[in-house]
């Protein structure tokens, strides 16, 4: 499967992950440890249900790590405030309107670890975002969706 090289990602979403990556490395992982050292100390491993899920817990914790620090080597850290473009692009503050509903709505593109759609961050890689990048204000966009096309008309967008 092919990969992007650098994946765009906001100041705030490096800080999210190394939070979480920091809190795996410094109360997690030495946590599941500990779990595992007194597992181990009730004698026989083979049939010790609480050395198995500390064992599971701790694949599963190593393997966030290294997603993290994965994701964190590849990422494009971008600064959205410093952005000044007279199109779409990542980092983007969009208000649209759907042309059906005439209902609006305001989203941010985000790299895809910070997307929340409920707190109105939208992923680079979503249709929605893919469809706004590189338009500006006044443009209509068409976006597949399960219920059928869905078009939105660009409001305003800005970079905060």
């Amino acid at each position: 499967m092919a990969t992007i090289d650098k994946l765009p990602m906001t100041i705030r979403g490096k800080a999210m992950l190394e939070a979480e990556l920091k809190k795996l490395l410094l109360e997690e992982r030495p946590s599941v440890i500990r779990a595992i050292e007194e597992a181990r100390a009730q004698g026989d491993i083979s049939e010790n249900a609480e050395y198995e899920s500390a064992k599971e817990r701790q694949a599963m914790i190593e393997g966030r790590i290294a997603e993290i620090q994965g994701k964190l080597a590849g990422a494009e850290v971008i600064d959205t405030s410093a952005i000044k473009a007279d199109r779409i692009v990542f980092g983007a503050f969009v208000a649209i309107v759907d042309t059906e509903t005439e209902e609006k709505f305001n989203y941010q593109i985000v790299g895809v670890d910070e997307s929340d759609v409920k707190k109105g961050m939208i992923s680079i890689l979503s249709p929605l975002a893919r469809a706004l990048i590189g338009k500006k204000s006044g443009d209509t966009v068409t976006v597949q969706s399960p219920k059928g096309d869905k078009e939105f008309e660009i409001l305003s967008f800005d970079y905060k």
